[in-house]
């Protein structure tokens, strides 16, 4: 089923032994492979329960993050009131999650030389410096926002650990069997962090009267500056509990491998990176991925930022964006789910979803240029027209993390010897 949405190439794997290796040669190599193997030398598989403990560790620590990243974006308002951040500052503050992201390969290598634990206690730490910066008590505010803005540059570095781990984390510890429900939770606890804050920060932290800075006293100024630090402190204790949970107990593997692809040899990575940078597929399909999710996370991350001037609030604001992340994860799991009893049916599921969101966002855009269009704006349209392509683009995002999962299994046993 699902046959004509893809030709016999797109279903080819993408690192197969050798470079251009013909329709079904890659199986053929891995059975010839798996027959040259000792008999008396079976690969080991087991799993612990210890497993659940470590993938909580890891996904709390993925939730901190997404929820420190997004501190200050549902809050624009009342930051700018309180520390004097312009409009520049709170882009900045949101783009110091994706700019962490540029030194990615490095600490990909430092997980595949280095293992989980010493790559999860560097993130955890940098999560601690940067939570720390940022409660820092000084009352000059130029020295303070400078603060802020390093500790989420820290943040944002630990981001390429938290996104990117989660296949490597359930291939390691996980059955094959357990290995897609592994990586759902670890991948979606850093959206769910995200959509937290859209929700802890207008809720605890008042928006100006008027949303407007010109409109507040003094007396309010203070008082939303004590509950932004409220938030700041909090966000660092939690992540410094985290830290301490790390740190006493985080093993970088099992005693025994859970399967055939944990226990198998892996490429070098500057053999591996050559390989997928060189092939058009792998490329085609890391756009997919990186385009949406860019967009989606820029968009989100100032969404209050943009909203303010249709005169849509702080709290409005923050629910739009919680329930287009949460609607994204519960359908992004659906349609996952869907799709791996459909086989052969994921292109075109993608297909649905790109347009859907694409007709959502403009839908969306034309709604907020009402002075241009003179389409009707209110608040359950703009919670409609924005949570739509959220979920949207989520779901096919996590689609994508997902079916990692599974292909991860026979690309390592394909590289294996």
């Amino acid at each position: 089923m699902g046959s004509s949405w893809s030709n016999e190439e797109e279903r080819q794997p993408l690192l197969g032994p050798g470079l251009g290796p013909a329709p079904g040669a890659a199986w053929r190599s891995r059975e010839a492979a798996a027959a040259a193997l000792p008999e008396a030398a079976p690969v080991p598989g087991r799993v612990y329960g210890r497993r659940w403990l470590v993938l909580l560790l890891f996904s709390l620590l993925a939730f901190a993050q997404g929820l420190v990243w997004n501190t200050w974006g549902p809050i624009q308002n009342s930051a700018r009131q309180a520390y004097g951040f312009s409009s520049w500052d709170i882009a900045l503050l949101v783009l110091w999650g994706p700019i962490g992201f540029l030194p990615c390969f490095a600490f990909m290598w430092l997980l595949d030389k280095r293992g989980l634990r010493v790559t999860v206690l560097l993130t955890s730490f940098l999560m601690v410096l940067g939570t720390g910066l940022r409660c820092i008590p000084i009352s000059d505010l130029m020295l303070k926002r400078r603060l802020i803005h390093g500790g989420q540059l820290l943040n944002g570095l630990a981001g390429p650990t938290v996104m990117n781990a989660a296949p490597f984390l359930s291939t390691t510890w996980f059955s094959a069997d357990e290995r897609a429900t592994a990586t759902a939770i670890a991948s979606m606890l850093s959206y769910l962090g995200g959509a937290c804050a859209f929700l802890v920060g207008p809720l605890v932290v008042p928006a100006p009267n008027g949303t407007s800075p010109l409109l507040a006293s003094e007396s309010s100024r203070a008082h939303i500056k004590d509950l932004i630090e409220t938030v700041l402190y909090a966000e660092f204790g939690v992540v410094c509990l985290l830290f301490a949970a790390t740190l006493a107990y985080f093993p970088p593997r099992p005693p025994l491998p859970p399967s055939v692809a944990a226990a198998s040899q892996r490429l070098s990575y500057r053999r591996s990176f050559c390989r997928l940078l060189s092939n058009l597929r792998f490329l085609m399909i890391g756009l997919a991925y990186a385009i949406p999710l860019g967009v989606f996370a820029g968009w989100s991350g100032v969404l209050d930022l943009i909203l303010t001037p249709v005169h849509v609030s702080q709290v409005d604001a923050g629910w739009i964006g919680f329930w287009s992340i949460v609607g994204g994860c519960v359908v992004g799991i659906a349609m996952a789910r869907f799709a791996d009893f459909i086989r052969g049916m994921l292109k075109l599921i993608l297909l649905l979803l790109f347009s859907g969101a694409t007709l959502s966002s403009t839908w969306f855009t034309l709604t907020c240029l009402n002075s241009i269009t003179h389409l009707p704006l209110t608040t359950e349209l703009s919670w409609f027209n924005w949570c739509l392509p959220g979920s949207c683009l989520l779901s096919l995002l996590l689609i994508l993390c997902f079916r990692e999962s599974y292909d991860r299994l026979y690309l390592d046993v394909v590289v294996s010897v």
